[in-house]
């Protein structure tokens, strides 16, 4: 009978934890592999939203993702749309003047030029070239102050825009996060290839949050540390970017 009344509590104690859990409501783009991306269902997944699961377990947060536009992402966390982004989004000075980031969950990556194979750059006297990048990126910011001017930069909504006006001849380069261009070379076919001189920019990629919103962000962070520490985390890396192996990646993981 004591078995039974504990069970029943144990039982009970758990309804308790997963009524009292904080809800929170992540942002993606949905448009970014392996990051982010639409399943053949339709559903998010990629390396956040695997990321970002394990995160609200490890700090008893229930969570759901839900899709948001690129342009708006921002915006739309400040209106309180959502409490969390999560879409490879680098930290960065500007940004943190309207919203904060927990630790970053992936460290700082070179960003990198594509081009369709064959395609001559001079980086040095770079002029009358049609540069694509997404809009509202670091990359969009970077390529408008070294190469604007004589050069025009075309801003598109997702990344995949950009690599499809390559592909079609609209646009001479690319520039765009290094872990999201090795996807694209490894599956052109040689069709695509790396130019040029790797860019350093941000301070890694993190969730960002609403200013107010610094227990969340709290949580998000210990859970973050918590991942790095135990080597978890470097293994999520790993599983979604094998070109980072062999780790570890985080300094203690």
């Amino acid at each position: 009978m004591n078995k039974l009344v504990l069970a029943a509590a144990t039982v009970l104690a758990l309804f308790a934890t997963s009524a009292n859990a904080q809800a929170i409501r992540i942002a993606t783009e949905g448009a970014y592999a392996p990051w982010n991306f639409l399943d053949d269902a339709g559903k998010p997944a990629g390396f956040e939203i695997d990321l970002g699961n394990e995160l609200c377990k490890r700090a008893a947060l229930e969570c759901s993702f839900q899709v948001n536009e690129w342009d708006s992402i921002i915006p739309n966390l400040v209106a309180g749309n959502y409490d969390v982004i999560m879409a490879g989004m680098s930290i960065t000075d500007e940004r943190k003047q309207t919203i904060d980031f927990t630790t970053n969950y992936f460290p700082p990556d070179p960003s990198n030029y594509m081009v369709r194979t064959g395609t001559q750059i001079d980086f040095n006297a770079l002029s009358g070239k049609n540069i694509g990048v997404q809009g509202g990126t670091i990359q969009a910011g970077y390529a408008e102050t070294t190469f604007g001017g004589s050069n025009t930069i075309k801003a598109f909504e997702t990344a995949d825009q950009a690599l499809a006006d390559l592909n079609a001849g609209n646009v001479d380069v690319v520039l765009a996060d290094g872990s999201y261009i090795s996807e694209i070379v490894a599956g052109s076919g040689g069709a695509i290839e790396v130019v040029g001189p790797e860019v350093m920019l941000g301070n890694g990629v993190g969730a960002g949050v609403r200013k107010a919103d610094t227990d969340l962000r709290d949580k998000l962070t210990s859970a973050i540390d918590a991942m790095k520490k135990d080597g978890s985390l470097d293994a999520l890396i790993i599983k979604w970017f094998p070109d980072k192996a062999p780790g570890p990646i985080f300094a203690g993981g």
